[in-house]
């Protein structure tokens, strides 16, 4: 399995939003529960970029404000989540995440850490000995788990 592609590419389940992409400057899962209830799942996984670096093409995305500053896009077709947007100073501005199950080659982007950790679903865990943060990673705060949680 490849680490991270060069080149990330795309888009929707209908096929009518695509995007392309450098390599991602980072690859996560994110447990919060936002996350969780934008996409249905457990756990999210999404590859970071500076909101520039991606190229959007068919039809634009559908923007949902979230929470305060915070913005989740999704395909105004078929209804697939797409993107986490927001803007996190630590980070240089204007980011958006892309939710890696809507890539095209999903098994290239591997997480790294996990964010958000401490609003998991407790009975879900993942068995990895990835740092796991309890809130967000760039607040100059250390792991506070390397290994899978156990079960409260």
């Amino acid at each position: 399995m490849r680490k991270n592609a060069e080149q990330v590419t795309g888009g929707c389940m209908c096929g009518a939003v695509r995007y392309a992409a450098p390599k991602p400057h980072s690859v996560i899962y994110c447990h919060c529960r936002s996350c969780r209830r934008h996409t249905g799942a457990p756990v999210a996984s999404l590859a970071g970029y500076l909101r520039e670096e991606i190229v959007w093409s068919g039809e634009m995305r559908k923007i949902y404000q979230s929470s305060p500053g915070i913005e989740r896009g999704f395909c105004s077709e078929c209804g697939t989540p797409l993107t986490w947007e927001g803007t996190v100073e630590e980070l240089g501005g204007a980011l958006i995440e892309v939710f890696i199950s809507t890539t095209d080659d999903p098994d290239a982007l591997v997480p790294t850490y996990h964010i958000w950790h401490e609003e998991r679903i407790k009975w879900f865990e993942t068995p990895d000995n990835l740092p796991r943060y309890r809130g967000w990673m760039h607040d100059g705060s250390e792991p506070y788990l390397r290994a899978p949680a156990t079960r409260e």
